[in-house]
């Protein structure tokens, strides 16, 4: 079967660039996606739109053709092939509107779903004969099977309107990423989270699968989601004995886990230091970053060569590669006064993420000084670099290139030397 992909051109927000580029699972979504459907295509080609596919793909050839800002899981995609191979006939992926998971967490800042009655019709297509029965695709529906999970009730002296948090967690995954609130959908929800959550339901439900686990956990004499089953490790890795590391974790190639660290349900990339005492639950840490001591994630992504330094605690966040974050950074990630969290979308307007507790985004080559205070689903621009002085270190707002400091006024470089009592000459 040919692969045929569409280009999506537009960026995410404030990464600068577009989704299939970003990194999810510890890959970029396009190499996430050539992955997975290297069992179902044996060749792939790329178009920058539908008319330049029908240009050019004259051929009437088997074709699943797709766009790159898709992200699915092997679950969903497999079943879509299947069941169209096994029909024979042109399709395109749908999904009810009311799927709990999609309604939940799909389709908040997602446009580009095309609705036909209580459909929602995705960029994804099976194609027997080729791109010209693109309009005879008739919907396949897929249901996501998603499972209800609370995670903490906010009590009601805290928020009187918001009680028992759960999310929608699916079992077939599919997120369009047009915000940087998908990549954590994607990467931590319909990720990690969902993973563990399913892990679970089967240990429950095939007494095969727990009895294999409990053998493994015997013969290694290890507890059972510390065994070889539940914990993936490399090469060259180096755990400290007092660690601890439970499943289902992924951890990559030349890792460094010191003592006293706490790693559960997790993805570790390779060339990965977690220093004395980091804390990491329902994250994901991609390949090179450092995480100094007492370093805390919960359900976060960091993208590649990404430091976050000591005492700072990161829940519900995004932050792209090359970026560093200073000690004692603070993600708020719950509005107290109880109102909706809104985020930047793509034309640089507000729109409600429907999540009651979010932390904020960073994005690429980002340096962020230490002390700094950012407030729910904010936003930090690409290439921005931010010293925190007297009348400069809480953000209620997202932080535009514009508003870097190291493209600031004079006078700003001129109080920084003054506190930092040093040589001009090293600006």
């Amino acid at each position: 079967m040919r692969r045929v992909i569409l280009t999506e051109k537009s960026h995410i927000a404030p990464f600068n660039e577009p989704a299939r580029d970003l990194r999810v699972q510890n890959k970029p979504l396009w190499l996430w996606q050539r992955d997975l459907l290297a069992r179902h295509a044996s060749e792939e080609r790329e178009y920058e739109d539908w008319q330049q596919a029908h240009d050019l793909e004259t051929e009437e050839v088997e074709m699943l053709v797709h766009r790159d800002n898709l992200f699915f899981n092997a679950a969903l995609i497999d079943e879509f092939v299947e069941r169209a191979q096994a029909g024979r006939r042109p399709v395109r992926l749908a999904f009810r509107q009311d799927d709990p998971s999609i309604s939940t967490h799909v389709i908040p800042l997602t446009h580009s779903f095309f609705q036909q009655g209580d459909l929602l019709l995705a960029d994804m297509w099976y194609l027997p004969r080729g791109v010209s029965q693109s309009v005879e695709a008739e919907p396949m529906i897929v249901d996501t099977e998603p499972s209800e999970v609370g995670y903490y009730h906010v009590p009601p002296y805290m928020a009187t309107e918001v009680g028992d948090l759960v999310y929608q967690l699916p079992k077939k995954s599919f997120v369009l990423i047009e915000n940087w609130v998908h990549i954590f959908i994607a990467d931590i929800l319909f990720g990690v989270f969902s993973g563990g959550v399913f892990r679970q339901e089967r240990i429950d439900s095939e007494w095969v699968y727990k009895l294999k686990l409990l053998s493994r956990s015997v013969l290694e004499q290890k507890q059972i989601r510390s065994n070889s089953e539940m914990v993936s490790v490399g090469n060259n890795v180096l755990i400290d004995p007092s660690a601890t590391v439970l499943g289902p974790t992924k951890i990559g190639d030349n890792v460094e886990i010191g003592a006293g660290v706490v790693i559960d349900n997790c993805i570790i990339g390779s060339n990965v230091t977690i220093s004395q005492g980091c804390q990491l639950m329902l994250s994901v840490v991609s390949d090179g970053c450092f995480l100094p001591f007492r370093t805390s994630l919960f359900m976060t992504t960091l993208m590649e060569n990404t430091m976050v330094a000591q005492n700072t605690c990161l829940q519900l966040c995004v932050v792209g590669r090359d970026t560093f974050i200073g000690a004692g950074t603070t993600f708020t990630d719950f509005n107290v006064l109880s109102g909706p969290l809104k985020t930047l979308t793509r034309g640089g307007s507000l729109e409600e993420t429907n999540l009651q507790i979010l932390g904020g985004c960073v994005g690429h080559h980002c340096r962020l000084s230490a002390g700094l205070t950012i407030y729910p689903a904010r936003t930090v621009e690409s290439d921005v670099v931010i010293l925190a002085t007297d009348d400069r270190h809480i953000f209620t707002k997202n932080i535009m290139y514009e508003e870097s400091d190291f493209y600031a006024h004079e006078d700003k470089y001129d109080y920084v030397r003054q506190y930092l009592r040093e040589d001009e000459d090293i600006f």
